[in-house]
């Protein structure tokens, strides 16, 4: 099984590459991650060039099904969020 980035592990990275404080660094991928989710939550796209695209999809209610049972249940409205990578992160990651 590969290794998972934890936001500690992102916060390492750049405190090491960027000299600046454990701290400081923190508060950067905080700073990035909240300006993310409030951008996601205005309905706007965000796009991180030569990465990907991330999109806040509006679902509709449904009926689901329980597989053990099969009982019927409605499934909410709901938020999620989609991730369409960029070609030049596919082509790193197939080369």
């Amino acid at each position: 099984m590969t290794k998972t980035i934890t936001k500690a592990d992102l916060v390492k990275a750049i405190y090491t590459n960027v000299g600046i404080s454990s701290a400081e660094a923190g508060r950067i991928v905080v700073s990035i991650f909240e300006e993310i989710v409030d951008t996601l939550k205005d309905g706007e796209c965000v796009k991180i060039s030569n990465f990907g695209s991330f999109y806040a999809k509006q679902k509709k209610a449904r009926v689901g099904r329980n597989p053990k049972t099969s009982e019927a249940f409605e499934i909410a409205s709901r938020k999620v969020v989609s991730f369409y990578p960029a070609n030049l992160l596919k082509y790193r990651i197939n080369k």
